[in-house]
């Protein structure tokens, strides 16, 4: 049997290797995790005020602006804290909580970019069912599925991880995850294992498959079927912007949870954790601010010319 330990909390010792640059860190951290809060809440803001944007499209991008509010603010705050503070330390309970909505909330994320992609779809390979297939009851229907599918699969998570024995509190790790938890139980861990590879990654390569399947059918019916330039350009320049995110969000993903091969990965992979949850959410409001003409208009008229001139 091997010998594990009552486990109250975790020391997060995910190092920056020259000490002397934590300050800087934490004011780069500090200055991103406040332009996600401003940008993402402005988003969201003129989605609720500006009657224009009362549509599929921006009902959706209002949830994912909420989102990533709530993304970055599960690990950021946690973490700028530890840069400054000599014990690097979070509780058991607080550990398995970040790991229930880091999981909750990055599962929403990648079902949500499969919705607009759909939407998207709908949109502009079916502009006159429209308004009858996305209509609100579904839109908030599907988006209520999103949220509660995401939940109950990061408490299966939760759950799986919190029932586990370990013989070590030194979590060589930035904040909580699954998998770095799982190099310090003790026992057996296959069924841990088994739900990473198999449930989470079905999970998401399906949501990506979906999510890349409906941009293919997009830009084939674009370029095969509709002749019209202005709404070729129109089509594309929204799609583009969608289409950055997916690309953000699945290539940090990616990097982050395929096995790294040497201890450089694992170094790489542990940095671009941190960027894929404070990087990520920043992208976000500007990709789509700054393509997007009905947004940059509705951000002029709530907070004023002066503001963008």
């Amino acid at each position: 049997m091997e010998n594990y330990t009552t486990v109250n909390e975790f020391l997060l010792l995910g190092r920056i290797s020259i000490q002397e640059l934590q300050p800087v860190i934490f004011m780069i951290f500090f200055i991103l995790y406040i332009i996600n809060l401003l940008g993402n809440g402005a988003i969201l803001l003129i989605i609720i005020l500006e009657p224009r944007l009362h549509s599929p499209m921006y009902f959706f991008l209002g949830n994912l602006s909420c989102l990533d509010i709530c993304y970055s603010s599960v690990t950021l705050p946690k973490l700028m804290s530890n840069l400054l503070s000599t014990r690097k330390a979070i509780s058991f309970l607080g550990c398995i909580t970040q790991i229930h909505f880091f999981h909750f909330l990055g599962c929403t994320e990648s079902i949500l970019l499969a919705m607009m992609g759909f939407d998207r779809f709908v949109a502009i390979c079916y502009p006159l069912r429209y308004s009858v297939t996305m209509n609100p009851q579904v839109c908030i229907l599907l988006a209520a599925v999103t949220w509660f599918t995401s939940f109950f699969y990061a408490l299966m998570h939760s759950v799986m991880t919190a029932r586990l024995k370990f013989c070590s509190q030194k979590l060589n790790y930035f904040f909580c995850d699954v998998k770095p938890l799982l190099e310090l139980a003790c026992g057996d861990i296959r069924l841990n294992q088994w739900l990473i590879y198999i449930v989470t990654g079905s999970l998401a390569m399906a949501a990506c498959f979906l999510t890349l399947l409906s941009y293919c059918y997009i830009i084939s019916f674009l370029l095969f079927k509709n002749r019209n330039c202005s709404v070729l350009h129109k089509a594309l320049s929204t799609c583009a912007s969608h289409f950055m995110v997916v690309s953000l969000f699945y290539g940090t993903v990616a990097l982050t949870y395929i096995t790294p091969t040497s201890a450089t990965s694992v170094k790489q992979s542990r940095f671009v954790a941190v960027i894929h949850t404070t990087v990520t959410p920043v992208m976000n409001p500007l990709i789509y601010t700054l393509r997007n003409k009905e947004v940059m208009l509705a951000l002029k008229k709530v907070f004023g010319k002066k503001l963008f001139a």
